[in-house]
């Protein structure tokens, strides 16, 4: 009779646990959503400073009644300079969109919204990224929308383009007007 060790059993378990917490992953709903922990919670803190140029984005703007659509952006990212004809578009369908410009530099900030045109009514402007990581801002581009009451309703991670943007951003944004 053949003595089987633990530790002749131990890696052909360690695979199929494995293999089942992959296979579990694979067929969740959402799989390209990351969790946020914000939706559901009061919207973090913004920025102390504007944008040179613009207006500042005042807490008391994330929670006065109206839908706001918040931006995190840079100028030296390329997928937010995808996504900027986006957020003019919104703009100009009357959504309130804020920005919230991180790890950039002031002028060069204000130099791409003079030239490309700017989608935000009031702006935040965090160059150390601490406000970010507060908002828990992985890589820009992000977008949240947040209730009139300053809940953090929806976390967009990526450009507003695409099918992406179609299928589950627009849907998110109707239904939080519908509240």
């Amino acid at each position: 009779m053949v003595k089987l060790s633990p530790m002749m059993l131990a890696p052909p378990v360690l695979f199929a646990a494995l293999a089942g917490l992959f296979s579990a992953s694979m067929i969740r709903d959402n799989v390209n959503e990351l969790a946020s922990t914000f939706v559901g919670q009061q919207a973090p803190d913004v920025a102390a400073k504007p944008v040179p140029g613009t207006a500042l984005l005042m807490e008391s703007d994330l929670r006065d009644g109206e839908v706001t659509i918040l931006n995190l952006w840079a100028s030296w990212c390329p997928p937010c300079r995808a996504e900027h004809p986006t957020l003019l578009d919104l703009q100009a369908q009357s959504y309130r969109v804020a920005g919230l410009n991180f790890r950039d530099e002031a002028d060069q900030a204000a130099e791409y919204l003079a030239e490309d045109g700017n989608p935000f009514f009031a702006t935040g402007f965090d160059p150390r990224g601490r406000t970010a990581i507060d908002w828990g801002v992985t890589a820009p581009p992000e977008t949240f929308i947040v209730s009139g009451d300053g809940t953090v309703l929806f976390r967009f991670a990526g450009p507003l383009i695409g099918s992406d943007y179609e299928q589950r951003f627009l849907p998110a944004l109707r239904a939080a007007e519908g509240q």
